[in-house]
């Protein structure tokens, strides 16, 4: 049977605390994020992953990305993939929700998608070929990467229309896990951020 994906989201930025979208805006991580990416680390080395050892991991290019791999012990063993850039925000890039419905009233990324960004069939159509790339692995696949890239992942491992994402969401620095259910691709877990807290 294929593997599994564990998705770990970065850590907290200025723009994502703001709810600014963060696209291919290349920025660091808070100090907040820092932490929340050590913290995720820690809970990814003990047991039961145990540093996942025999995982393949990979990274989004993006600086808060690759900085939450590298804080969370992992920078050695990723390599960057291109297939996990965030949502290419194009003229929305920076905006909050709010500040696009007053532009684009009952917008909707996931069915609209962006001006001058990516159409939610591309977006679609590089969480398949990251889907269709694990399922060809014979270990456990760890990605750190972005909210939309890693719901749209999400979406559709499961076989469902990327619109799906819209329906969950994945905080800064949470960790979530892809597998299997009686020989259907399922949900282990998703948004879970119980090292972030007490």
């Amino acid at each position: 049977m294929a593997p599994r994906i564990l998705l770990a989201r970065h850590g907290q930025t200025e723009w994502s605390l703001l709810g600014k979208h963060t696209g291919r805006t290349d920025i660091p991580l808070l100090e907040e994020g820092r932490q929340g990416a050590k913290l995720l680390g820690e809970r990814l080395h003990r047991a039961p992953l145990d540093g996942l050892s025999e995982a393949v991991v990979r990274t989004s290019p993006l600086l808060r990305a690759r900085e939450t791999c590298e804080l969370a012990g992992f920078g050695e063993r990723a390599e960057p993939w291109d297939a996990l850039l965030e949502w290419h925000y194009g003229a929305y890039e920076g905006m909050t929700p709010d500040e696009i419905q007053g532009v684009r009233p009952g917008w909707l990324i996931w069915r609209d998608g962006v001006p001058e960004g990516e159409a939610a069939a591309e977006v679609s159509a590089r969480a398949d070929d990251v889907v269709s790339w694990v399922r060809g692995q014979e270990r456990d696949v760890l990605l750190f990467a972005h909210g939309h890239i890693l719901r749209a992942i999400g979406a559709r491992w499961l076989g469902l229309p990327l619109s799906f994402g819209a329906r969950v969401r994945l905080s800064p620095a949470s960790l979530s896990v892809l597998g299997w259910a009686y020989g259907e691709a399922a949900i282990e877990s998703w948004n879970d951020v119980g090292h972030l807290v007490g």
